[in-house]
């Protein structure tokens, strides 16, 4: 799927699934302001813009190589 046909907006259900991770950590994000989001409505409905998701990644990326660099332990992830 080209960029321009992707929607511009995701729910936090969307991001999970792209990331592989639980919702609950992307409400977390959003909680702490690491990715940004807008609510709509009265509902608590979130929407993440694609471009701000798309430099969280990059941001991500980013700091991991920092991370890497200072020593960060790459073993203690969780397997699937």
């Amino acid at each position: 799927m080209a960029v321009q046909d992707q929607p511009r907006f995701l729910t936090i259900k969307d991001v999970a699934a792209e990331l592989a991770t639980s919702e609950s950590q992307i409400r977390a994000l959003l909680s702490s302001g690491d990715l940004p989001a807008i609510q709509i409505g009265g509902r608590g409905q979130w929407r993440i813009e694609r471009a701000k998701f798309e430099d969280y990644i990059a941001d991500a990326y980013t700091r991991t190589v920092e991370a890497l660099k200072r020593g960060m332990d790459v073993s203690t992830e969780d397997e699937d």
